[in-house]
């Protein structure tokens, strides 16, 4: 058991290092904004979903089946790619987006669901392919 946890930290690394950038950046784009905190959820399911498919695969990302690998995947690409790229979007107000808003820091406020639902499909149809693998 304890190699095992020594080899899930040492593959968690990676992830956690990412989502710990992207998390540092938020709070910058967002300038610690009232929502921050909730902007930061769909980070720590990353890593949750991370350490899960790690723990069942014994350490290894494809030690188990295909279905978790790719759920994750599934998950991270548009919880993660999303965010971060409306995060940049707002940082450089891309092609203008925030111009003539109002309140354009509200984006923040539902993008948490957003990226959750998109994420939660995306982990949808990766478990999906990889039962069919």
């Amino acid at each position: 058991m304890g190699k095992m946890r020594n080899v899930i930290i040492w593959r968690m690394l990676p992830v956690i290092l990412v989502t710990s950038v992207a998390a540092f950046w938020f709070n910058d784009v967002q300038q610690g904004g009232p929502f921050i905190l909730r902007n930061l959820v769909p980070l720590a399911l990353l890593v949750l979903l991370s350490w899960l498919t790690l723990y069942r695969g014994r350490g290894r990302w494809f030690g188990g089946d295909r279905r978790m690998p790719l759920g994750l995947i599934g998950y991270a690409i548009p919880a993660l790619g999303l965010s971060l790229y409306l995060h940049y979007a707002y940082s450089i107000n891309l092609n203008e987006m925030f111009t003539d808003v109002r309140h354009p820091d509200r984006i923040f406020q539902y993008l948490p669901i957003y990226t959750i639902v998109a994420g939660g499909i995306g982990f949808a149809i990766g478990r999906i392919v990889g039962r069919n693998v």
